[in-house]
């Protein structure tokens, strides 16, 4: 893995070069082993939190953890392009537009004890911005070189916030073309709910059930790229303990290994489905 600046890693997509890079300010990484019709998002697997920023918050390491996505860039990593978040949402949310991706409160709990200064905000801000400039620039490559291609924008969820049954897998669908990908995502929800998962966890997938995919990774793609499908997929918390913070190293590598076969095979389905439409 090689450190590299913004510019050094837009380049790099431009000409098509092969590489895994970490951005030069540790805030994400990034890794192309192959240029296919399709990428791997975990926008809010990071944890780090700056340091500057400690002693002014009012939440735990562990309020950080559990509104988190942790191991979500674990069970996409062995696909040939992954993007994914080091930083913590409490610092930036990569999830949201600029203008509400620093909080002042999270979860109905006030975040600072006292406001954060502008130039503390800055330098969040030009992290956030970023991120999607490579994002923007990889996706246009990736449409480029093959005319369409689909997202997979990984996520999981606290189910033990709910008080009525939730699905396995959500994704939600509000903001993209369901009129034209509609036969693709019900592929993808029918290919979900069939994953088998150790210790008894049943399968369940949905649509819009949770999360409707208000997420700003899908939004900022489907503004500005009108062949490129995102598929916001929420994962329930069913590989990790998150009242108590323990990991299920079990039931990741069973969803690795199940994301492993399954995107590869529907985002092979959506090229051939859709290669003709642009």
């Amino acid at each position: 893995m090689e450190k590299l600046t913004i510019k050094q890693i837009i380049t790099k997509i431009q000409q098509e070069e092969l590489f895994e890079a970490v951005s030069v300010d540790y805030s994400f990484t990034i890794k192309i082993d192959a240029y296919v019709p399709y990428a791997c998002g975990a926008v809010h697997d990071g944890h780090q939190f700056r340091r500057e920023l400690w002693e002014n918050c009012l939440h735990s390491e562990y309020d950080r953890w559990f509104e988190e996505d942790p191991a979500t860039k674990e069970m996409i990593q062995t696909h040939p392009i992954v993007i994914a978040g080091m930083n913590s949402r409490f610092e930036y949310d990569l999830n949201r537009a600029p203008e509400t991706a620093i909080y002042e409160d999270a979860w109905g709990k006030q975040l600072w004890k006292k406001p954060l200064s502008e130039t503390m905000k800055q330098k969040s801000l030009n992290k956030h911005a970023n991120f999607y400039k490579v994002v923007h620039a990889l996706i246009e490559k990736l449409e480029e070189k093959f005319g369409v291609c689909v997202i997979y924008d990984m996520h999981s969820y606290n189910w033990k916030r709910w008080e009525r049954e939730v699905p396995t897998f959500n994704f939600g669908t509000t903001n993209i073309n369901n009129a034209r990908f509609g036969e693709i995502i019900e592929e993808w929800r029918k290919m979900l709910s069939e994953i088998n998962l150790p210790n008894g966890i049943v399968s369940t997938s949905k649509i819009n059930d949770t999360f409707q995919g208000n997420g700003y990774f899908l939004k900022f793609i489907t503004q500005h790229f009108s062949n490129t499908l995102v598929l916001a997929t929420e994962v329930k918390k069913i590989y990790c303990d998150e009242i108590n913070q323990v990991m299920f190293p079990e039931v990741v590598s069973a969803l690795e290994k199940a994301l492993k076969t399954l995107i590869p095979k529907h985002s092979g389905k959506f090229y051939i489905e859709h290669k003709h439409e642009e």
